[in-house]
């Protein structure tokens, strides 16, 4: 399949391209075993360097009925476009899932980067 038909069918596809380069880029340089919080760290600087917006730690309100009910803290939202919810693990929860999930449904975003930065080499 061409390249072409298939960048057609992603979403935001040269953003992601370059968030994904740079969370290998990250994971590639940290290596495995630190604390989710340093590679937080990392990513953000990473994205700095690329010149690409971001919120980190972005508080999101979740209201019901005009009243504030909860809010929820994403690792990332970049561009106003992509969330980015990092985790250090060696595999991905059915919770990590549904947790991305709900940040999705609450914001309305339609794309979400799981991440995961692995335990062990």
């Amino acid at each position: 399949m061409p390249e072409r038909v298939i960048k057609q069918n992603l979403l935001y596809p040269e953003l992601s391209y370059k968030i994904i380069g740079i969370l290998f880029e990250v994971n590639n340089t940290l290596g495995p075993g630190l604390k989710e919080k340093h590679y937080e760290k990392g990513v953000e600087i990473a994205l700095c360097d690329n010149k690409i917006n971001y919120i980190s730690q972005c508080p999101y309100l979740i209201r019901f009925k005009g009243k504030i009910i909860g809010r929820y803290y994403m690792d990332f939202v970049v561009e106003n476009k992509i969330v980015i919810e990092l985790k250090r693990s060696d595999y991905f929860s059915l919770r990590n899932i549904q947790q991305l999930s709900g940040y999705l449904k609450a914001t309305g975003l339609k794309l979400g980067l799981l991440v995961s930065f692995t335990l062990s080499g």
